[in-house]
């Protein structure tokens, strides 16, 4: 069956034994519920002591005995809570969506490639002379603000040297200090609240204290008066389209 199905679908086939097929559109954000359990999984995987066991017997134990309803029930209730205070919200104030300035980074590779590993060091003809190179092309992240009223950036994260660098938590404070307040003021941040998601660099103490000055309790984030849920599939209008617009339109071309 599994062989007939892919062969279907390599085919281009829009059923298989009388099941419709809805194409899965391009550069999505993968919205599945199994993209959120690799994830609990994965945090599983480094929280337990691994038994004598295969790799594969560990992660089906992982899945089949610790992987069940305690271990994201926690997750679930904050997330229903957060639709809960978003429902209440928009009861009272119909717009009050269109007053969200949505926020998140992306990473453009010049092939996709994601990995840590940047860089090989390896030796030519003289052991003693060593040629560096690097292993995998070159990124940039990409910092944005979206929300009804337009676009906040795009804000290009690079160090004093101008060289593209990833995100921590004092390049990012820096660019809210630096960047994103003084864009506030030209419009009415007192209608305005800010959100962002739970990673680490966003959520440095300093950093939540700053938002919470510029933005009060309107501030949606890790730590913030409003909390956003964790391990959330991240539903913002940055992921839900825009980075993959964009992507769609500077890799059509091929940028070298």
């Amino acid at each position: 069956m599994l062989d007939h199905t892919w062969h279907a679908l390599s085919k281009g086939s829009s059923s298989i034994n009388q099941i419709e097929l809805l194409p899965w559109q391009a550069r999505s954000p993968d919205l599945s519920p199994i993209e959120n359990m690799w994830s609990m999984v994965a945090q599983r995987l480094t929280q337990i002591t691994p038994p004598a066991a295969t790799p594969d017997q560990l992660c089906c134990q992982v899945i089949y005995s610790q992987f069940g309803l305690a271990i994201h029930q926690n997750d679930h209730q904050a997330r229903r809570r957060f639709v809960e205070w978003a429902q209440n919200e928009i009861a009272v104030v119909p717009d009050f969506h269109k007053r969200i300035l949505f926020s998140d980074e992306a990473n453009f590779w010049l092939n996709g490639y994601v990995n840590q590993q940047n860089c090989r060091i390896w030796s030519e003809a003289n052991p003693h002379v060593y040629v560096k190179t690097p292993l995998h092309p070159e990124k940039l992240t990409v910092w944005c603000a979206l929300w009804a009223g337009g676009i906040i950036g795009p804000y290009f994260i690079k160090n004093d040297e101008g060289h593209n660098v990833t995100v921590n938590g004092d390049r990012y404070k820096t660019m809210i200090t630096n960047f994103f307040i003084p864009e506030l003021n030209n419009h009415d941040v007192q209608e305005l609240w800010f959100q962002q998601d739970g990673s680490t660099c966003h959520t440095a103490r300093a950093t939540i204290d700053l938002l919470k000055d510029t933005f009060g309790d309107r501030l949606i984030s890790r730590f913030g008066p409003v909390n956003w849920p964790p391990r959330s599939c991240d539903l913002t209008p940055l992921d839900y389209f825009l980075w993959g617009y964009v992507k769609s339109l500077v890799y059509a071309d091929k940028p070298q």
